[in-house]
């Protein structure tokens, strides 16, 4: 039998940096890499194709620096307001 793969969405799947990061805060993974027990995922702006960068799949999980999705300023300070 196969062993599970670990993230096995992680490629495609959109991120928000809760800091500018490279001046970009909308990521998109674009890649990923087996390490031994480790997972890189290769995350690329949304809006620049030339800002690339790699981080250690795990990262992702942490809420302090990142998002899933793609969320508004507003979403991320939790004041967004959805009455009609």
């Amino acid at each position: 039998m196969a062993k599970k793969q670990k993230y096995p969405h992680l490629v495609g799947s959109k991120w928000t940096a809760k800091q500018k990061t490279f001046g970009w805060r909308h990521f998109v993974v674009t890649n990923r890499q087996n390490l031994g027990q480790l997972v890189f995922a290769e995350l690329r702006a949304a809006c620049d194709d030339s800002v690339r960068f790699w981080v250690n799949a795990k990262g992702l999980k942490r809420r302090s620096l990142w998002q899933p999705g793609w969320q508004t300023l507003q979403e991320q300070q939790g004041q967004i307001d959805l009455s009609p």
